[in-house]
């Protein structure tokens, strides 16, 4: 298994001191959280990207995915989606980033015109995903919390470039066990992101294991640290400023995340 961590845990970090701080404790990658207010987004020209690779590249540390906030199956009109889209995909190709992350955004639409917006959306990105050798997960987030709710979704796409990202959390807070979400995501996972919290209420981010989140059995469905893949720690100080600083917390959550049985 490799690892690696979100910059939405450290936000606005410069580049050089998240490639750093990335090498220092363990983890292979990390997750770009790809928003106008970081220091990574759309809106970088080409030299700026190539400075990004380079960085990356001479901590010996890979960019594992951009994590954009392109909602699929909100309503309204399709162009303004696609842009959206498209714009993700070339950075994330021009970072030499193997995933694109977006989210449904589907709201209190009727789901099954929500499935069917995003399926449509996603379907016509795949194309370009697929030229651009890039892949776009969407997260089990929002109005599709579940791995059946993203299931309905991705498997309609039917296409080897639109995939799944399973935030642990949020199928576990609505109500879906571990293995259940694992069992219909499994043929469609890009990679697993994990955080822990007190409750399903109280999500403020937490150390991983001082929370209550089913992690353990998790990584046991992924296979444990022996297994392929990628899992990567979401810890959401953005939202969450009071929580405690991500890096002190950085070297003990990658021990927890390789310890068999964690």
């Amino acid at each position: 298994m490799k690892y690696a961590f979100s910059t939405l845990g450290v936000p606005g970090m410069p580049i050089a001191d998240v490639v750093r701080l990335a090498a220092s404790t363990g983890y292979q990658g990390v997750e770009l959280r790809a928003h106008p207010e970081e220091p990574v987004h759309p809106g970088l020209v080409a030299h700026e990207r190539r400075a990004v690779v380079e960085e990356f590249a001479r901590g010996g540390v890979e960019i594992l995915a951009v994590a954009g906030y392109a909602r699929v199956a909100a309503a309204g009109d399709d162009e303004a989606v696609y842009e959206e889209l498209h714009q993700l995909l070339h950075l994330a190709a021009d970072l030499g980033a193997p995933y694109a992350r977006v989210f449904p955004g589907g709201g209190d639409q009727d789901p099954a015109e929500a499935d069917a917006t995003a399926a449509r959306r996603l379907g016509v990105a795949a194309e370009v995903a697929a030229d651009l050798g890039v892949r776009i997960l969407l997260e089990t987030h929002d109005s599709h919390r579940t791995g059946a709710d993203l299931a309905r979704v991705v498997g309609a796409v039917g296409h080897k470039h639109v995939g799944a990202l399973w935030d642990v959390l949020h199928p576990w807070a609505a109500g879906e066990s571990p293995a259940a979400t694992h069992a219909v995501l499994a043929p469609y996972l890009g990679y697993t992101q994990v955080k822990d919290v007190a409750s399903a209420q109280d999500t403020e981010p937490l150390p991983l294991g001082a929370g209550v989140v089913p992690l353990a059995e998790c990584l046991s469905l992924l296979g444990g640290p022996e297994a392929d893949g990628w899992v990567s720690w979401e810890y959401e100080k953005r939202w969450h400023p009071g929580a405690a600083d991500l890096p002190a917390l950085l070297a003990a959550g990658r021990e927890h995340l390789g310890r068999p049985g964690a």
